[in-house]
């Protein structure tokens, strides 16, 4: 990079990204043209792929406090992706996260709507009061309070983007399909919600610069599908067999404990805060509108 473009990209504002996953690495093209991207990493081995993105990698590690002092303060705004602990009820990483953020810096959380646990079914709003019901969604509930009470304490603007399942043409249920993993039966199948991985790296970046602060914003495409719909609409977009029917008193035989708490949990969310208020134009409003993305991709 030649010294003038250095310099320019040096008087952009700060960025940090905690926890640059997959969805974080579709975040950094969004970014450069207004930021300096710092990208943390617990991964000495991503240091390179970080930087190769345009990032500038930090090996830190929430998990380890000492090692986040060259964190402290060093961007006034932040993008936390990284999800908690996989154990106990608090969220570890987000309090240690809390302790280097600067005063009144700008944080877009990306939490999860498993914070409202079942809702029967419901079509839910971001009023709907929580009801976290394993310990997953308690320690993001946890995750939010402590954010919440960081941002009022030091006047900071945060955004919390409760988000559903994450879909991409590489984060499809392909070899639970080729497996023949049994669905529930219509009786007693539950609704789920989904988003494209790319279109929530767009809502990411545009809630940095439009969000309302202390605003809970639902990330959710327009699909309204229960969840053997949506193993039925993939397998039929792959020429594979739609996975069998079961009971649920049958399928808890069948199932982990983690998958059956999925099968658990019905709603539907509101997207009306995204599209009103933070303006979102979906590239893909509906699930079936990503998986035709997807085959004309395939067939060019």
């Amino acid at each position: 990079m030649n010294k003038s473009l250095t310099t320019k990209k040096i008087g952009l504002p700060r960025l940090l990204i905690i926890g640059c996953g997959d969805v974080g690495m579709r975040l950094l093209p969004l970014l450069h043209a207004r930021f300096r991207v710092f990208a943390v990493t617990s991964q000495p081995g991503r240091v390179a792929e970080l930087r190769a993105a345009g990032a500038i990698p930090i090996v830190a590690n929430l998990d380890e406090p000492d090692s986040l002092a060259r964190l402290s303060r060093l961007a006034r705004y932040v993008v936390h992706l990284a999800p908690p602990q996989s154990d106990g009820t608090t969220d570890r990483r987000t309090r240690n996260l809390c302790s280097i953020l600067p005063d009144a810096a700008t944080v877009v959380y990306v939490s999860t709507s498993g914070v409202y646990g079942d809702c029967g079914g419901a079509l839910i709003d971001e009023t709907r009061p929580v009801n976290p019901v394993n310990a997953r969604a308690r320690r993001r509930v946890d995750a939010e309070q402590v954010l919440r009470r960081w941002a009022r304490r030091v006047h900071g603007r945060l955004g919390i983007l409760r988000v559903p399942g994450i879909y991409g043409a590489d984060r499809l249920p392909l070899e639970r399909l080729r497996k023949g993993t049994p669905a529930l039966v219509a009786a007693d199948d539950v609704y789920t919600n989904h988003i494209h991985a790319d279109d929530l790296a767009r809502i990411i970046a545009t809630t940095l610069f439009r969000l309302q602060p202390n605003r809970v914003v639902h990330t959710v495409d327009d699909s309204a599908m229960k969840m053997g719909e949506y193993f039925d609409t993939v397998a039929d977009a792959f020429g594979m067999p739609r996975p069998p029917r079961l009971p649920r008193t049958e399928l808890r035989e069948l199932v982990s404990p983690m998958l059956l708490s999925f099968m658990s949990e019905s709603r539907q969310l509101s997207n009306r805060r995204l599209k009103q208020e933070l303006g979102v134009r979906l590239q893909y409003p509906t699930v079936a509108d990503a998986l035709r993305a997807i085959e004309s991709a395939a067939s060019d």
